[in-house]
């Protein structure tokens, strides 16, 4: 899909920008992120119908932009212990509360100290106890 992006070339007189052309092309700065960014909010202030060029172009604008955020601004993936800690702390759940379905005190206590590995049984139950992402646990 990049290099779809890279070669298309799309053109748009662009009233918000002082009817100057707007030429979409795969980000490389700061600067052009921030142009495009501006941009999209003014065509979102616009409340276009959805059958124009405008739209088009916003869609591919937004495109665009999400692949400059996810290769510059990704988001790390959560410690799976402090997932678990935080999620249980929001649930009012303590350690002794996992006891019947995890194990004794102890070994709970060893998990979420990371004495002792996160197994993929423990991932699995803790994606369905607390509903913390698959991903998040495994990472």
């Amino acid at each position: 899909m990049a290099h779809i992006l890279n070669t298309t070339k799309l053109t748009l007189k662009a009233s918000s920008l002082k009817e100057d052309n707007m030429e979409l092309k795969v980000i490389k700065s700061e600067e052009q992120y921030q142009e495009y960014f501006n941009w999209v909010d003014e065509l979102f202030d616009k409340q276009l119908s959805p059958d124009t060029k405008e739209v088009e172009m916003l869609q591919v604008a937004l495109l665009l932009i999400k692949q400059y955020e996810d290769a510059d601004y990704s988001i790390p993936m959560p410690d799976p212990i402090e997932a678990i800690k935080t999620k249980m702390k929001d649930a009012g759940l303590r350690n002794k509360d996992l006891v019947v379905k995890v194990g004794s005190k102890g070994y709970i206590s060893s998990i979420l100290s990371g004495r002792k590995p996160l197994t993929l049984e423990l991932a699995k139950f803790f994606h369905r106890e607390l509903n913390i992402l698959a991903e998040v646990s495994l990472s």
